[in-house]
Formats: C-alpha cells, structure tokens, sequence
C-alpha cells in the first residue's frame, strides 16, 4: 500500500476554507480517485507544533492508494483535472506532497 500526502503549510495571509475542504473538495476526492484504487482518506487540521507554537501546517490529507501503480492512474487520470481545478476554491496555498509506504 501506499499514501498520498498533501500537506498545506501555514502561511501569513493564506488562504484556506476548513469548512469547504471537508465538507466539497475531500468527498471529490474520494468520488473521483475510489475506481482507480483509493482506499482510504484521512484528513488533519494543524493545532499547534510540537513545542505548542504555531502548527506549520494548516491542514494534511493521507490518501492511501492499493499500490502505486493505483495512485498514478488516478493522479493522471479522467477526472484528475477536475481536482487539481477545484483547489482554488478552497486555498491559495501550494501544497507539499508525499509519496510514502505504509505496511499493510
């Protein structure tokens, strides 16, 4: 298995609609990805860092694919545009991705 992190670092002046990620842009995720092999959608809202200082990121979202080669047909697949399109709606903050292992 593998994970798909997006992690949307905190910024002076982002933007980024809690409400409208959880609520729109996540169940378009899951619609869109779940033939080509999404699992799993776990998403986090930063609180503070470990220290108990500003969270360095605003949110996270660990998507968790049955292999590889499921995480790549549905990144570039039929409605993987309309994805990528629909994160101005809710952020003007370019995320930071991860490709990541996880033991089954």
């Amino acid at each position: 298995m593998v994970v798909f992190s997006v992690l949307y670092p905190a910024q002076s002046g982002g933007r980024f609609d809690q409400a409208y990620y959880r609520a729109t842009h996540i169940p378009l995720v899951q619609d869109a990805f779940a033939k080509s092999g999404l699992k799993n959608v776990e998403i986090q809202q930063g609180l503070s860092a470990g220290d108990g200082g500003p969270a360095p990121f605003v949110a996270m979202a660990h998507l968790s694919f049955e292999s590889p080669e499921a995480l790549q047909a549905s990144l570039t697949g039929p409605r993987a545009a309309e994805v990528f399109a629909d994160i101005a709606n809710f952020t003007d903050i370019a995320p930071v991705t991860q490709v990541s292992a996880k033991d089954a």
